[in-house]
């Protein structure tokens, strides 16, 4: 039966109003659509294209329905909520047809905050894209501003053979507590979310403002909260705020409020933006001073007037139950079976349920077209009983494919271009839109992102050490793809040559976020221009292979030389680069054909 809104919750932040209205159990189901505020967004698009409406007015109501402005004018991103990746096959259906119908590149970006973002859509079609999705139970409500973004989570909570519980029925729980609430819809800044399955920390907690670890005391349910972390500018990884709380009490939902509310009243940091983040004060005043702020804070009055019972908005859905049964015969490999094991070997996993494993699904750049919407959705329905979710690797985990129908699983992926094997491996590049839309951007992240992809493909890298690499950038220093803690990572930047400018890239190399383990990167001194980053790549790769030591991987041996052998590899490739007709083509952008040059907008809020 599902839990609905009590009479006691009416009237608190973050219930609904409508005491009758039920939390549907589907992952893909966490937020409430509420026609009404569909029909108020459309309303006052309508003025606002009619010039009636003042245009930062509009731009809080826009930002806060997930709407967010382009580099291109006239146009928008709209950004889909996927609460810690979870969606349906008729969800992705419905993806599919916005990814026909509204956007003009056909095709939907899977972020690193495991959304779904779709760009160039002209403003008077948002309306109608929103109802669309909203049929089928999807959100961008409060996706963008400042405002708790979408929260994250380990997309194989619920089958990790790691994992003391399944944390996913409480990381509903707080989205739907937080969602619409009054204290967090005008914050200094956004507010980053995340929790995972277990120790591994496969969400990667210490990025995060605040980030669950679930911990088990006494046979009670818990979990270690984490906070201050975050990237972009003043990168901070984060601390432990408090070892165990509770969450069958609510007292997760408790402290988290508590959180939110001292950052709200944090006026000095709503005065320089760059510098309006969590990781500010708490870097400031410091973790323990921190948790004196949020003890005292836990003693107001607010906390008497508050139920914090997180029971009604548990998302509780028996996966297990719905789970594909068994068929007399399945399809074997036959010519193919080197290519199908490598397959395996990198993309699927056991589950903790006997005869089930999760395959992960690599998504080249996180774009995917109408077709391929609609194929993994049938899949979906064919092979794990509907059960999905997106990855941070901008990836989608398929949950509950049963054994002995990989196989199968795998030739339809191959027949959607989804075959290839190296999910999250070396191969598996991440990166942002960079300037294809992005106003912040500074560089094509995106076409770089194809040619490091090529390069690394080209070099047919079989050592599993290798393999391991992870290779992260982003369009410019915010680090939305998430290059502070990749293997080796990269942010836009620019060069001047004469009174011409170029594109190039800041590295940072022995960044990592795997197996509990949490840290940036160290930054190169070196500037490289675009064009020579696959180089670069191919070079640092050789260079650990030749001189690492038994059993290093590449992270380890970045601690063990520091970052001189990494820079003295490509100072010839960091050389200044004369303007002539030779040396054009350094001049124009990965995937460009224009001469670069750096155009920035001011940001209305960066991306995930």
């Amino acid at each position: 039966m599902e839990p609905t809104a009590s009479a006691h919750q009416r009237g608190r932040p973050g219930s609904l109003t409508n005491p009758e209205r039920t939390y549907e159990n589907v992952p893909g189901h966490v937020i409430p659509i509420l026609e009404e505020e569909l029909e108020d967004f459309e309303t006052q698009a309508t003025r606002f294209l009619a010039g009636e409406l003042d245009p930062d007015r509009f731009l809080a109501r826009r930002l806060k329905q997930g709407v967010y402005g382009q580099r291109q004018a006239d146009v928008h991103m709209v950004r889909v909520k996927l609460p810690f990746g979870g969606f349906t096959p008729e969800q992705f259906d419905a993806l599919a047809d916005v990814a026909e119908r509204w956007a003009p590149l056909a095709k939907g970006h899977i972020t690193t905050r495991q959304n779904v973002q779709f760009h160039h859509v002209p403003l008077v079609h948002a309306t109608e894209l929103l109802h669309h999705i909203g049929r089928v139970g999807l959100s961008t409500r409060e996706a963008c501003g400042n405002t708790v973004r979408n929260v994250t989570g380990d997309p194989w909570a619920g089958v990790a053979p790691d994992e003391p519980f399944d944390i996913t029925p409480y990381a509903a729980a707080f989205v739907r507590y937080f969602v619409r609430n009054p204290v967090c819809q005008d914050m200094p800044r956004k507010f980053k979310v995340s929790f995972s399955a277990s120790d591994a920390d496969r969400a990667v907690s210490l990025i995060h403002d605040l980030g669950f670890i679930p911990r088990v005391r006494d046979g009670v349910r818990g979990v270690e909260i984490r906070t201050g972390g975050g990237t972009s500018i003043m990168a901070r990884t984060g601390s432990t705020l408090y070892e165990f709380v509770e969450l069958d009490n609510g007292d997760y939902l408790k402290v988290s409020e508590a959180v939110l509310r001292i950052f709200d009243r944090q006026d000095w940091l709503r005065k320089n933006r760059a510098r309006a983040r969590l990781k500010f004060l708490v870097d400031k005043v410091g973790i323990d001073e921190f948790r004196a702020m949020v003890d005292e804070e836990l003693r107001g009055d607010w906390v008497r007037e508050r139920n914090f019972d997180p029971r009604p908005l548990l998302l509780l859905h028996d996966e297990e139950a719905n789970a594909p049964a068994p068929r007399p015969a399945y399809a074997q490999p036959n010519g193919d079976a080197p290519e199908f094991a490598r397959f395996c070997e990198a993309n699927v996993q056991p589950q903790r349920q006997a005869g089930f494993c999760t395959v992960e699904v690599k998504v080249p750049r996180g774009d995917l077209t109408p077709e391929q919407f609609r194929g993994i959705a049938q899949i979906m329905r064919d092979y794990t009983g509907g059960y999905a979710r997106t990855s941070i690797q901008q990836n989608v985990v398929l949950r509950w494919v049963r054994e002995e129908s990989v196989y199968e699983v795998w030739q339809r992926l191959a027949e959607l271009g989804l075959g290839d094997p190296g999910a999250h491996e070396v191969t598996d590049v991440v990166s942002c839109p960079g300037t294809d839309s992005c106003k912040l951007g500074i560089t094509a992240s995106m076409g770089l992102n194809r040619a490091v992809q090529e390069r690394v493909e080209a070099m047919n890298i079989t050592d599993p050490l290798t393999r391991r690499i992870h290779i992260k950038m982003s369009g410019c220093p915010n680090g939305c793809g998430q290059h502070h803690i990749g293997t080796i990572g990269f942010y836009g930047a620019s060069l001047k040559v004469g009174d011409k400018q170029l594109p190039a890239y800041v590295a940072h190399v022995g960044g990592r976020y795997e197996n509990g383990e949490t840290a940036f990167g160290q930054r190169l001194k070196v500037r490289l221009p675009a064009k020579r980053v696959p180089d670069a790549v191919e070079r640092w790769i050789r260079l650990y292979e030749r001189e690492r030591e038994e059993g290093e991987t590449f992270e380890r041996f970045v601690d063990r030389v520091g970052t001189k052998p990494f820079e003295d590899a490509v100072r010839d490739l960091a050389l200044p680069v004369d303007f002539n007709l030779e040396n054009l083509a350094m001049f124009i952008d990965w995937s460009r054909r224009e001469p670069f040059k750096v155009v920035r907008g001011e940001g209305e809020c960066a991306a995930g």
